[in-house]
């Protein structure tokens, strides 16, 4: 079984998070949503909110499992045999954190992989940031939610 795991702090978990799994599951059979805790980023939710609403999304889904972690991706990884992280990137900003975070995944992982998926232009200037201040100022923010 190819397992691939896609890390990040999901706050919240946003339509173009929830394609990039579906596009995963197309490549491997199970992929786990591993939920970190970055202190450099804003959290408006505890991660045990944030896993019960992700673990709602994919209750129909076997090959989706989703775990809060607080260690290494690479740790993450290892736990679950992945062959590979997954990872969406929406610009060159994003390519360029990725692409670092990639090579110490695949240091510290013996070899891991990471997989990105270029973002659909649709969803390229959706963030998680972006919906939290929508929803800061009371916007609707259903649309880019799943």
């Amino acid at each position: 079984m190819r397992t691939a795991i896609f890390t990040g702090t999901f706050n919240p978990f946003t339509i173009g998070h929830a394609d990039i799994v579906e596009r995963a599951l197309a490549i491997f059979d199970k992929v786990v949503i591993g939920i970190g805790f970055n202190p450099a980023k804003d959290s408006n939710s505890g991660v045990e909110e944030r896993l019960a609403q992700i673990e709602n999304v994919y209750k129909h889904e076997p090959r989706v499992m989703v775990e809060a972690y607080s260690d290494m991706a690479a740790d993450l990884a290892k736990r679950h045999d992945a062959a590979a992280v997954v990872k969406g990137v929406r610009s060159v900003v994003d390519y360029e954190y990725e692409r670092n975070q990639a090579e110490y995944n695949r240091l510290l992982g013996d070899g891991l992989e990471t997989v990105l998926f270029f973002s659909r232009p649709e969803l390229s200037a959706l963030s998680s940031s972006g919906v939290r201040t929508l929803q800061m100022f009371g916007k609707d923010t259903t649309k880019f939610l799943p």
